[in-house]
């Protein structure tokens, strides 16, 4: 999809600058993915705490305690 975007030069050369990614599209696309993986990780923190998970992993795992 092509959109026109007015954004800040020194911004955008500075993002590139520290990603090493070297087209705008690209360091944008980046940024989109990371700000929506952010807001992802949010959601799922506000349910810590919340759900009792009874979970035995060495079961789970198929490994069995040595002690």
């Amino acid at each position: 999809m092509r959109t026109t975007l007015d954004l800040p030069d020194d911004l955008l050369n500075e993002a590139m600058k520290v990603t090493q990614i070297k087209t705008k599209t690209k360091v944008i696309i980046t940024a989109l993915e990371q700000l929506v993986r952010k807001a992802q990780l949010a959601e799922i923190k506000e349910f810590k705490g919340k759900i009792n998970l009874d979970i035995d992993l060495e079961a789970i795992r198929g490994r069995k305690c040595r002690f």
